[in-house]
């Protein structure tokens, strides 16, 4: 039968599609790669095409005009203030709105006018100041300065340097002042990086926060006192939150007002540098919270109207704002913002030696819409077209590029909630260039989970769904809580499960109550079910591993300015007659069980059996057998479970041992066999004793370790 009129057949539709694919096949190095792991990418290659082009073309720019990214990522080392070799000052600024730009301080008694700049093109601005006749420092170590900005209104604008290095409050100010920060004798890195590590095992962590007492903890505490129980505890990886400088507290460090400066309320830059150092030498990475999704809207001591105008570093108009966060947005098509921001990562690379970063908004910052009011459904044609900024995409695939450039061993880590296609694919592929996605949808579900539903009631098919739905070789970070579950209005895990009685019933000289009973069991079982099937990495926010017991709130005028929830209370783990060391003890065993097989990168794990009824859960990964029992008070002898392998098992991990605070319901010595039986998709089976709320791994014991 012949095509109807004016249709095309489906050998011409083949052909046309064929040609339409060759052109970003063409452009794109290893686009194939990426539409032969996903061909329902096939009909959006040309977007592909065009981010990559821009991408290109803007680096070729770079290089062109800039001398390549090396020499453009460099701005610190002009922009800013630096002393000079024969004790004069060099500074420099770009302030395209100015009609002049001035340097006081304490140095000239702060006469606004005696130091103007010199306008040079492209709304640069530069200064030089001789040294004085006897050669002395004419801006000495902690001399407080600021750049004068006359706008075209004719106003007179005090200003810190957007490169200011070092930024401090004083007394009871309500703004920061800019400090020159030069020591005599600057901190030197004493320890080599660590090599990237195939299993990532982050900690997240707030210096602020990290001490028991109410007040502001700092940078030399958390070196001295939280570094070695991150060590014990197995995690091979620290991110650090809030460090970039901002001026609310109660911000968590997202609302920046100085991007080059490591926050002064925990310490000197010298005591952030010994803190990385440290972690370094017992072979932890350090990653950077980055916040380039958008900046405080402090003008005063932030980046807001800095020359006078509202389209400096940021969009004009509505555009420049987000509604949401009450926070201005970075135009990230302008020439100098990318010097700015591209600068920034490669200060924080450099200068206090991190690892890489985990990018914060990265959903705001993909989206004109910035992901407000949408649920992302899936559906590909939500991540390609008009909605998408590609400026903001074209910029992180300029970042990344640099980073693991420079660092090919670093890792970048994208908060994206929406699941943009290829944000974790190479960009040789036309991806967005990070290593790992973190996997927000699995909290969530936990939450729910908790929330809604009665524990008989779990469906064992949707959490294996939530754990496992990822896109394939796009790696993720997997956890079942982070910070943004222990703010207040929210709770933790522990608290959702054990509520008032963490108060009263945490004692090991009392016996179970039925609530902390299950919330201690559960807490184990869905830790170690999100570590194992989760994702490619794994991450804890401090102290929720031994189920902190408060939320977290900073002080603000809302609980008059308290430091009560604004803490962590480690102690609490160290106290023998209290139960919150079983979970720590868990966790630690859990974390210290990966470093020996690697499950996290092993490939993504075989799931045999996900059974409503038994409420059991079970799968194969990195050569371990994985056994969950959710049943609230159902246990099973002789439970077959399938394998893939033949021989002799022992249980190497389970969350009913006394140690973690179980019932001590399975022998350690019972050795469990094989069969060729074969089960659930498996050829071989045996048999296994599984009590209720419990996790076990089985090793084979056949095979060498």
């Amino acid at each position: 039968m012949a095509a109807p009129a004016g249709s095309a057949t489906p050998a011409a539709l083949a052909k046309s599609s064929e040609a339409a694919l060759a052109a970003p096949l063409a452009d794109v190095p290893e686009l194939a790669r990426l539409l032969e792991v996903d061909p329902y990418l096939k009909p959006f290659a040309e977007d592909f095409q065009r981010r990559y082009k821009k991408f290109s073309q803007i680096l070729s720019d770079i290089g062109e005009n800039e001398g390549g990214i090396d020499k453009f990522s460099r701005g610190y080392e002009s922009f800013g203030i630096h002393r000079c070799a024969d004790g004069g000052l060099y500074c420099k600024e770009w302030a395209p709105g100015a009609e002049g730009v001035f340097l006081t301080g304490d140095f000239n008694g702060w006469n606004p006018f005696s130091y103007p700049y010199k306008k040079l093109d492209y709304g640069k601005w530069e200064l030089y100041i001789p040294p004085k006749q006897n050669k002395s420092v004419l801006v000495p170590h902690g001399s407080k300065l600021k750049v004068v900005i006359t706008s075209k209104s004719g106003e007179i604008l005090y200003r810190i340097s957007p490169w200011a290095k070092y930024v401090a409050r004083e007394g009871g100010n309500v703004n920061y002042d800019w400090i020159c920060w030069d020591p005599e004798h600057p901190y030197k890195f004493k320890h080599s990086r660590p090599k990237k590590p195939k299993s990532v095992r982050i900690y997240e962590s707030h210096v602020g926060i990290s001490s028991h007492e109410g007040k502001i903890a700092s940078y030399k505490h958390f070196t001295c006192n939280v570094l070695p129980r991150i060590k014990d505890l197995g995690y091979n990886c620290i991110q650090l939150m809030a460090i970039m400088e901002h001026a609310y507290y109660a911000s968590f460090g997202y609302q920046i007002t100085s991007f080059f400066a490591a926050s002064s309320r925990y310490g000197t830059p010298e005591e952030l540098k010994e803190l990385v150092d440290t972690a370094h030498s017992m072979g932890i990475t350090v990653l950077l919270d980055v916040v380039h999704s958008h900046a405080s809207k402090n003008s005063e001591d932030g980046l807001n109207m800095f020359d006078g105008t509202d389209s400096c570093y940021f969009h004009s108009g509505p555009r420049g704002t987000h509604d949401l966060w009450d926070s201005k947005l970075f135009a990230y098509s302008n020439w100098e913002v990318l010097r700015f921001l591209l600068s920034n990562i490669r200060w924080w690379l450099e200068e206090y030696c991190f690892d890489g970063f985990r990018f914060d908004g990265v959903t705001s910052m993909l989206y004109h819409h910035h992901g407000m009011g949408q649920s992302f459904s899936g559906d590909y044609n939500e991540y390609f077209g008009l909605q998408v900024d590609e400026d903001a995409l074209t910029y992180l695939m300029l970042a990344n590029h640099l980073i693991h450039t420079l660092y090919p061993d670093s890792i970048t880590i994208a908060e994206d909630v929406s699941g943009m296609p290829a944000l974790c694919s190479p960009i040789s592929q036309g991806g967005g260039g990070f290593d790992y996605r973190l996997a927000m949808a699995i909290p969530d579900k936990w939450i729910q989970l908790i929330k809604e539903f009665k524990d008989e009631d779990w469906n064992m098919g949707n959490i294996v769904y939530t754990l496992t739905n990822r896109r394939y070789l796009e790696k993720c970070i997997a956890y079942a809580e982070s910070h943004d579950q222990a703010l207040v209005g929210d709770k933790t895990l522990a608290f959702w499960l054990m509520d008032a009685e963490m108060y009263t019933n945490m004692s090991v000289l009392a016996p179970f109550t039925p609530v902390i009973d299950r919330g201690i069991q559960l807490h184990k079982m869905i830790r170690l079910i999100t570590h194992a099937l989760g994702g490619e990495g794994y991450l804890n926010f401090m102290g929720n591993e031994f189920g902190h017991p408060e939320w977290l709130d900073f002080p603000r005028k809302g609980n008059n300015e308290s430091y009560h929830y604004a803490r962590r209370q480690f102690h609490l783990t160290d106290d023998d007659l209290l139960r919150y060391k079983f979970l720590n003890n868990f966790d630690r065993d859990m974390n210290r069980l990966e470093e020996r097989y690697g499950w996290l990168s092993a490939p993504q794990a075989f799931v045999s059996e996900k059974h409503e009824g038994n409420k059991i859960i079970a799968f194969e990964r990195a050569g371990l057998l994985f056994i969950f029992n959710f049943h609230p008070n159902k246990s099973y002898t002789d439970y077959r479970v399938g394998t893939a392998l033949p021989g002799k098992f022992k249980i190497v991990l389970d969350s009913d041992a006394a140690e973690y605070g179980g019932h001590q319901r399975l022998d350690h010595n019972t050795d469990f066999f094989s069969e060729p039986l074969e089960h659930n998709g498996r050829h071989y089976s045996l048999l296994v004793y599984i009590p209720s709320r419990v996790a076990l791994i089985l090793q084979n014991v056949d095979l060498p370790n």
